[in-house]
């Protein structure tokens, strides 16, 4: 992609989650979840680990992990995200966290300095998916865990159409969101052993949702037409209800990166 793709790119997530830092901090979708809990377990007993928090967003796994940790580097796009993590950190106690600004896809970190890989709801963010998994493996310590936590693709193409279109009229710096399958191949072309794959049903309660994002009206009004207008299996596959709330599908990837 061409530099002035970059800048723009970089623009929209900005215009998207700075001014909503705070609320992404507040969101109980992204504090919450038994995928967090995982992400808590994996490190518990790893006190001298080096970890990378890839598109911290609001900074859920940071705070929850930090404790348990040396380190944790929270990196997002956004500045206003690291400002309020940084700020939160701080309240928390927490000392061993530091903020680092940057692109997933071009990570300012020397090869092999991290123990783990963490990233939650981010990877639908990045403009060049494959990009970043190459570097997430590339700052991942020889034998280091790789783990990424995200909705994803139902991955029929009625579905799949569906979903995606609900994703970028509700937050328009949305990418994709990739099946399984896209995944754990995509994860073997960055060099990294697919190693557990758990699955999530995530219920979103429709206002929220669109709050948390500040959709305009308009926007908001299409995606209730659409929810409206598709075949009923869409509508019971994704459990929409009659004020909009739906459910969506959730993974957790874990990943090794094997010793040459």
């Amino acid at each position: 992609m061409t530099e002035t793709g970059d800048k723009s790119q970089e623009a929209l997530v900005g215009s998207q989650f700075g001014p909503r830092a705070e609320a992404h901090l507040q969101s109980a979708v992204h504090a919450q979840g038994a995928d967090l809990e995982a992400l808590v377990a994996l490190t518990r007993d790893r006190p001298e680990a080096h970890v990378l928090d890839l598109g911290c967003g609001g900074g859920h796994v940071t705070f929850n992990v930090a404790p348990h940790v040396r380190e944790v580097v929270a990196y997002d796009l956004a500045p206003e995200m690291l400002e309020v993590v940084a700020a939160a950190a701080k309240t928390q106690g927490l000392g061993n966290v530091e903020t680092k600004q940057g692109f997933a896809e071009r990570l300012s970190f020397a090869d092999e300095s991290f123990d783990f890989v963490l990233s939650r709801f981010s990877a639908h963010h990045w403009r060049d998916f494959e990009a970043g998994l190459r570097e997430a493996a590339r700052v991942l310590k020889l034998s280091g865990t790789a783990v990424f936590v995200d909705s994803i693709s139902p991955g029929t193409p009625l579905l799949d159409t569906y979903y995606q279109t609900t994703e970028l009229l509700r937050d328009c710096s949305h990418v994709r969101n990739y099946s399984r399958a896209e995944w754990e191949a995509a994860m073997a072309r960055a060099g990294l052993i697919p190693d557990a794959t758990s699955h999530y049903r995530l219920r979103l309660d429709f206002t929220s949702w669109v709050q948390r994002m500040a959709t305009p009206k308009v926007q908001v009004d299409a995606i209730r037409a659409l929810q409206a207008a598709v075949p009923p299996r869409v509508a019971r596959y994704f459990e929409t209800e009659p004020d909009g709330s739906f459910c969506i599908d959730v993974a957790l990837f874990r990943a090794l990166k094997p010793r040459l």
